[in-house]
This record gives structure tokens, sequence and C-alpha cells, in this order.
């Protein structure tokens, strides 16, 4: 990495406090690879680096770093800095911000604010945690459907620095109701005299302030946008989000669904800045609810206590035939809680998922049972661990196999379609959850199948 061979010729030249010449050897780098930067230096030359940034670049920089290592810095750097650094952010950045920090620095971050930026901080705040308002920036360029392709060139020139981007042109009328919007390259190809409203189809994609966040993912994979309008209740355009901060709600959403099918609840922090009671409540509440179902297995293991006495070789394939079951049904519930998020499959489809599962479990049930068969009767063939009866346990284990991740497939992809069906987050099927169910049932399956083959034998 570029940044790796460069930082210590930084370290140096900050020690020897030579600014000039760092900014020389950086001004050529994206905002991205001089928060890499920033990241990979010592605490102190970090902060001596970001100080002495342009504000205009350091708040560019500033957008790059994570949330923890911006809370640092505000904590490290003098308060004319900050104040420079968030008044030179872009609004849907600095909502980001003060949205993850504690009141009281949020409150700190409001008082250095310039009245323009705070009142555009406020009024974005004022929405509610998780919905669009929260997620856009009122930095667009309108035009007015009357006007001439020239007059709004000339409106772009004038104006078009302090629009977030300049890729879409929003067309309002009098009371500033979004009528539609143009991308630029319609007014940079048609005659200058011609009318806006004649670029016009009247097809125009808007987002709602006070919708949630999460529903933005798929209206810009729709749409194929880089940016949506937003809107209020009226219709009133109100800003812009750009695919970046879409981007961000992805990774955000996908984080959570991950961290919940892992068999925990969600972190609302980053891991690194997530507090340790925290972390140990959240990781606990679903080991606990996992280990009193998984005292089930020993529940079930006593019923058949009987006949595991009478042919303890069936005791040396329960770890095989618990765990195999429940990694069919991992595998199910992984594939339909995928599925269900990127909306290739829904609640209507259940019955053709079921019969796919039905056909892929007994497919699968069939190869492992099979192999378990010849595990047995090769090492029967060598020596007398399984008794005059090898055959009999052959069977038992293939035929358990089969109804036992059978059993599994079809109990991982259903409980997501069920979960969904109840309002509930279809990623709280989690893999130990699904695991731990098919663990007991399968045990039930294993040993009622050995009862009916072993009946009269070893049973």
């Amino acid at each position: 990495m570029l940044e790796d061979l460069i930082t210590p010729d930084i370290c140096e030249l900050l020690d020897e406090g030579k600014l000039a010449e760092v900014h020389e050897i950086l001004d050529s780098w994206l905002p991205a690879d001089l928060a890499a930067i920033v990241v990979a230096l010592p605490t102190e030359k970090r902060k001596t680096l970001v100080a002495t940034l342009n504000p205009h670049v350091a708040a560019q920089v500033f957008a790059y770093l994570d949330p923890l290592l911006q809370e640092t810095l505000i904590h490290q750097l003098p308060e004319p800095v900050i104040g420079g650094i968030v008044n030179e952010m872009s609004p849907d950045d600095r909502t980001a911000l003060l949205e993850y920090v504690a009141p009281e620095l949020r409150h700190l971050l409001l008082s250095l604010l310039v009245p323009e930026h705070f009142k555009v901080a406020q009024s974005l705040l004022d929405y509610e945690e998780g919905t669009i308002g929260r997620l856009m920036t009122p930095e667009i360029m309108a035009v007015r459907q009357e006007w001439t392709v020239a007059h709004v060139l000339d409106h772009v020139r004038a104006h078009g620095r302090d629009s977030e981007t300049l890729n879409v042109l929003y067309v309002v009328d009098e009371t500033n109701t979004l009528l539609d919007d143009i991308r630029i390259r319609e007014f940079l190809l048609a005659p200058l005299d011609k009318h806006v409203s004649e670029l016009m189809d009247n097809r125009v994609v808007a987002l709602v302030a006070t919708d949630r966040k999460q529903g933005t993912i798929a209206l810009f994979k729709k749409y194929d946008r880089v940016a949506l309008p937003v809107v209020d209740a009226m219709g009133k355009l109100l800003g812009i989000v750009t695919v970046d901060d879409v981007l961000d709600v992805a990774e955000e959403r996908s984080t959570q669904e991950i961290q919940k099918f892992g068999g925990l609840e969600a972190l609302e922090e980053p891991y690194v800045s997530t507090p340790l009671l925290q972390m140990v409540r959240k990781r606990a509440t679903w080991l606990v609810i996992l280990f009193v179902g998984e005292m089930l297995t020993a529940t079930a293991m006593g019923f058949f206590e009987g006949e595991i006495e009478k042919a303890v070789v069936l005791a040396l394939f329960v770890p095989l035939i618990i765990s195999s079951g429940g990694n069919s049904g991992s595998q199910a519930a992984t594939l339909i809680v995928r599925a269900l998020a990127l909306g290739e499959v829904t609640l209507r489809d259940w019955w053709m998922v079921m019969r796919r599962e039905f056909l892929s479990g007994a497919i699968l049930g069939g190869i492992l049972g099979s192999i378990g068969v010849l595990r047995i009767a090769l090492w029967s063939a060598f020596s007398d661990v399984y008794g005059p009866h090898w055959f009999l346990i052959a069977l038992t284990v293939g035929i358990s196999l089969v109804g036992i991740v059978l059993w599994g497939s079809l109990s991982g992809s259903m409980l997501p379609f069920l979960l969904k069906r109840l309002g509930l987050d279809p990623a709280t099927s989690s893999a130990p959850f699904v695991a731990t169910l098919v663990d007991v049932t399968g045990l039930i399956i294993y040993f009622s199948v050995a009862f009916v083959i072993l009946r009269g034998t070893l049973l």
C-alpha cells in the first residue's frame, strides 16, 4: 500500500515541523487516501496533521473516518479547528456525526456552527432517528419549468457550487412542489432556447422524509440512481439522498443481519466501541436461550436411556446425527434469509420453497446417509466394533440421516417465512437457533428409527 510506504516520511516531517512539505506530499491525494494516512499515524501526529489541513479538505477527510475515531479527534483538537471542520462538512455527513456522539458533545458541536449551518443541522436532527430525513442533504439545484435551457445553465454556473450533486436538476413550481427530475445531460444537449417544460416527462421517483431509511436501498437498486429527491407529505422538495449514504445504510443493515444470524443481538455501535458489559448482555441473551434449548437434548437422551443401555453403539453416532441436521438447517436458513432480504422470494413463495427444500433435503440426506452406511460397512469388514447386527445399525444411521437432513432443510427454510409473517426480522432465525431446534428433534428421529429397525435384535 502506498500509505504504508509514505507514512514514515510523514512522521519524520511532522516531528521536524515541516508542515509545508507534508502538504506538498499529500496535496494530490484523494480525501479517502488521506483518511487512510490519518488512521495509520500515531495519535499525536494524527492530531497535528488534521489540525494543519485546510478546513475544507479536513472536513472531507473527516467524513471518511469511522465514528469512534471522529469522536476521539474531536476531544483532542482545539475548538477552532473542530469548528472549521464541522462547518465545512456536508449536511448529511455532519448529521451522521451529530447522531453518533453523546448529547453533551453534540451540544458543543452545534454551538460551533454558524447560524446558517446550525439551522440546517437542527432541521435534519428534528427528523426521527432511522428516517430518510436524517440521511438527506438540502444542498440541491432546483429550476422552474418556464425557464429556458440558457437560463438553467446560467443558474447552474452561478449557484452550482452550493449543490451536493449536479447529475440531476429538480423542477419545482412556485410552491416548491417537486414536478420532475431531469439529468444534466439533457440540458447540455438541448437547444438554448428550449424550455424546461419541453424536457419534462413527469415521471419522477421521490423519497418521503419521514419514511424509514431501509426503504431507500430497494429504490436506488430498482431505478439505478446516484441520487433521489426527498419530499415532505405534501410533495414539496426538501433535499436529496445520494448513493454513498445508501451504501452506508446497506452496510449497516447487512452488519446487523449478520450479527443476528450469528446468534446475538445487533450492536448499535462498532465492535471496538461497544462497552464490555453491553457486549456481554447482547451475547448472553441468545446464549442462555440456546443453552436452555440444548438442555432439551439431554431430556431427549434421558427419554431414550433404556435404548442406549441396550445398544450403547447407538450413542457413537449421536454427534454425527445432530450435527448433520443442524448444518443442513443452517444452510437452508442462510439461503432463505438472504433471498428474502434481496427480494428474490416473498411470503407467497413459501410453498415453492418448501417443495425445493424437500427435494434438496431428501437428496442431501441420501448422500450423507449413503456415506454413513458405507463407513459402517467398511469398518465392519475389518473389525467387529459394531457387532453381528452391523447392517441394521448402518440402515438405522442411513435412514436417520435422510430424515434428519430433510427435517433440517424444511425447518431452516420455513422458520424465516414464519418470523416474517409474524412481523419479526427473519435474520433472528439464526444458524445457532436452527441448529438447536434440529438437535432436539434429530435425536427423536434417530432413536425412533432405531426402535423400529433394531427392535427384536439390539433393542
